[in-house]
This record gives structure tokens, C-alpha cells and sequence, in this order.
């Protein structure tokens, strides 16, 4: 967990924040719930940007009828929008965690259900692209049978990034267990845990979750009891290992454990070792209950309801005041084109006359220009077109310039044709197999590289 900052909020929570604000809007939301509860798992996957490669009748011929029955059943109580809400993600911007096969579930006989592999078996899995195909923040649902055949990087699920302990995360049947399960990052008695321990926690881990999401673990592949590695960030791998079965939270540090077997060890999920982050935000005071996903607010806040209304933005025009020699005027949308609305036709068409001469214009039409070149807007728009919300990023050009706007260029232009760009690069990766990634990607220049984050 990153320290406070010099304000004293913690720079986790600040980036938690901004991935809530715009990695899945509540359109999005709004928009797969209601396929969802019309019994359409299809139309919601593409409601919330998922594209699915799956065949259940190629399913049933190969693996036969009772596993694709699982798998279908799954598919019709597979919130999408929640699965995308809950997904790992990478600072600086907030974006899905590049390059990752997750397993939602596992399905065949059990002898041969491990995590990344067991002949029979078949895992739904997730899939997200490699950052140089990242384009609109596509997920690919998918089936994965043992073969690395499938067009990705990294085909086999990621044993420390898994959903298939955590149904809570995508399964509206288990949504209800997040609250057991999202941790409180406060430590167990001193009684009950080792010193050694407690001083090599990082802050912001579930530590109270840690024994009984190892037992998860470690029957989920057949084991009883033994030691379990927890990734706390680059500096902090540990090895932890319940102690007896009256106390849940009770176990000691395996700090002499041999370095060169680490790999070997099963790998505490992501998901169990980090406190929820839309906890520690409702704690802090930072977020409300009405800006969470329905399902995280309505466990979070018991009592809690979603509004009546739609949470979509309001659209309505909006009149701007422009400082325009010596007197204050005012900027609108008339018949779908922002335009000055204290100048006369007459003198708009002089003016436009005199830019077309190099002359200086009106300050309402440096305003205009400006708003169709580079707005005030503009960051909110790069944000939304990273994370894929393109009718978001068009709904906020359109409420400042209007529908019937042209666009001029400058570096607003910019962003939507390297958005589109980028879904280019997107669809090449999806249709061909995977290649050497491109010399250079269009994106915006004098941008930070991406570091990772929990």
C-alpha cells in the first residue's frame, strides 16, 4: 500500500477514487443489469465490453451436456458489469491489469480441477489484452481447456490473479458474501499472531482474512493444512501458514522458508489479500454509497437502495459567461452547434471573415474555438476514452459543443482519432494470432509509463 501523501489522504485511496469515477460508468451498469435481468447474459456481456468466444454446443460435444449445463448456468448469473468493477488494475491510470487469463470457474471432474491445469477440466476464464492491444479496455470471455492454443500471451489463468474462489466478485448468487469476505485490515490479538508477522504487513492488507482464505486455498487443491505465499507488492512476499482450526484467524510467519521453493507454493489470491478498496473509500469518507456498483453498495450499507432515477448524467445545455469587451456575454448550444448568443449573425459571419484574414476575433469566438480545439473538458475525455467509455467521452463533447458540432483540429481531434486508432490495433489482435508488439502506439505523448498497482 502506497504511504500518505504530504495532505495526509493515502495515494491508494486516491487512485481507487479516480478508477471509480470513470472505469465503469453507471450507464454501463445500468445497461448490463437490465440484459441481464431479461435473461439475456449475451447482451449484457456486450453491454459492459466484453467479447465472447464461447461455443456451448461445441462445449457439450467435447465436454459433454452436464458441463456445459454448469457453464450456462454460470454464463446467466455472470454480472459482467460487476466482474469489470472488481477486476485488477494498474496506476497510474486505472486501467485493467494488462495481459492477464483469470479463472472464474472450473468445471469437470474434481480429481482434476487445479487452477492452471488437470486434464478433463475446463475453466471460464476472463481475459484481458496485452498493453499495446488495450484499446477501449476490451475483456474477452472465454472457455480454457489446458491448451495454450488461445490467441493471447499469456492463455493459461494467472494463479495469483483467480476469481474462482471469489464468486462474490462476479456470481449474483454470492454477491452477498462480499461483506465476510472483503477484509477490514485489522489485526488479530496479539494472542493469535506471530510478532514476526505482524511487523512484515504492509498496511492496507486483509490480515484478518489471511488463515481462513488460505484454508479456501488450500481446499480448493486438495490440501488440508501447509504453508501458503502472500504477494504484498514487489518488496513484500511472505509465507504464511494456519495455525489449528478453533481460531480463523490464527497463524505464524514461515520466515526461513527456502527462497528457491517459493514458486512451488500455492499463491494467496489478489482478491484475499488486499482489503475491498470501496470499504476503505466508504471509511474514509472519500465516496458514497450511491456512486458504487448497486451490488458492492448494497452489502457494503445494509439498508441501502438504489435511486428511483437513473444515475446517467443530465445532458441539458448549459450557458457559459464569456468576459467579451467590457461586457459579460453568453455561449449556448443553439440548434445543436455551440454558438455566441450576444452577436448578431451579421457580426459572427464579419468575424469569421476576419480570422479567415488573420485578424483577431471576438472573445466569444476565441472561447468557442478554443472549446472545439482544446476544452476544459479534454481530461475528462482522455480518462473516459482510456477506460472505454466512448459514448461517456462523446456524451461530455456534445453537451459543451453540441451534436451537430465539427470539430477543429487541435488536440481534442486528436484524442478521438487515436481512439480510434487504438481500436484498430484492438481488432488486429483479436483476428490474428499474437504478434511482436508495434514499434510505436498511438497514444498521447508525455504520458507516465504505467506502473502496477493492487
Amino acid at each position: 500500500m502506497h504511504p500518505p501523501n504530504a495532505n495526509g489522504f493515502d495515494t491508494r485511496l486516491s487512485f481507487w477514487l479516480r478508477v471509480r469515477e470513470f472505469a465503469v460508468p453507471s450507464s454501463v451498469i445500468e445497461a448490463a443489469t437490465d440484459r441481464r435481468l431479461a435473461g439475456d447474459w449475451r447482451g449484457a456481456c456486450a453491454a459492459a465490453g466484453f467479447d465472447v468466444d464461447i461455443d456451448l454446443r461445441v462445449l457439450a460435444r467435447t465436454h459433454g451436456f452436464d458441463v456445459s449445463s454448469q457453464v450456462l448456468d454460470d454464463l446467466r448469473h455472470l454480472a459482467p458489469d460487476l466482474l469489470r468493477w472488481h477486476l485488477p488494475r494498474v496506476a497510474p491510470d486505472g486501467l485493467l491489469r494488462p495481459g492477464l487469463t483469470i479463472a472464474l470457474a472450473r468445471y469437470g471432474p474434481q480429481e482434476n480441477r487445479k487452477c492452471c491445469g488437470g486434464t478433463g477440466s475446463v475453466h471460464l476464464v476472463v481475459r484481458t489484452a496485452p498493453a499495446w492491444a488495450d484499446a477501449g479496455q476490451r475483456i474477452v470471455l472465454a472457455l480454457w481447456g489446458g491448451s495454450d492454443s488461445a490467441n493471447h500471451p499469456h492463455p493459461r489463468p494467472n494463479r495469483r490473479f483467480r476469481l474462482d474462489l471469489h464468486r462474490h466478485l462476479w456470481d449474483t448468487r454470492r454477491s452477498g458474501d462480499l461483506r465476510i469476505r472483503s477484509g477490514t485490515g485489522q489485526m488479530p490479538g496479539v494472542a493469535e499472531l506471530d510478532p514476526a508477522l505482524a511487523a512484515a504487513i504492509p498496511e492496507g492488507c486483509a490480515i484478518d482474512r489471511w488463515a481462513d482464505e488460505a484454508r479456501i486455498l488450500l481446499g480448493a487443491d486438495g490440501q488440508r493444512d501447509g504453508p501458503v505465499r502472500v504477494r504484498c507488492g514487489g518488496r513484500h512476499d511472505l509465507v504464511v501458514e494456519p495455525v489449528g482450526d478453533t481460531d480463523p484467524a490464527a497463524m505464524h510467519l514461515v520466515d526461513d522458508y527456502p527462497r528457491g521453493r517459493l514458486a512451488a507454493l500455492p499463491v494467496l489470491p489478489d482478491a484475499a489479500t488486499w482489503v475491498l478498496p470501496d470499504l476503505e473509500l466508504i471509511r474514509s469518507g472519500a465516496i458514497t454509497a450511491d456512486r458504487l456498483h448497486p451490488l458492492v453498495a448494497a452489502v457494503l450499507e445494509p439498508g441501502w437502495s438504489p435511486p428511483k432515477t437513473s444515475r446517467t448524467p443530465n445532458r441539458e445545455n448549459r450557458i457559459h459567461l464569456v468576459e467579451c469587451r467590457g461586457e459579460r456575454h453568453r455561449i449556448g448550444l443553439v440548434d445543436g452547434v455551440l454558438t455566441a448568443l450576444d452577436h448578431d449573425p451579421v457580426e459572427i459571419r464579419r468575424e469569421e471573415l476576419l480570422v479567415a484574414l488573420r485578424g483577431t476575433p471576438l472573445p466569444c469566438l476565441q472561447v468557442i474555438d478554443q472549446a472545439h480545439r482544446r476544452p476544459d473538458c479534454l481530461p475528462g475525455v482522455r480518462e473516459r476514452l482510456d477506460h472505454g467509455d466512448t459514448d461517456g467521452a462523446l456524451a461530455v463533447v456534445e453537451g459543451l459543443l453540441g451534436p451537430d458540432a465539427i470539430l477543429r483540429d487541435g488536440p481534442l481531434l486528436d484524442e478521438l482519432r487515436a481512439s480510434v486508432d487504438r481500436r484498430t490495433i484492438y481488432d488486429r489482435f483479436r483476428t490474428a494470432p499474437v504478434e511482436t508488439p508495434p514499434a510505436s502506439r498511438p497514444r498521447r505523448t508525455g504520458r507516465s509509463r504505467r506502473t502496477r498497482s493492487h
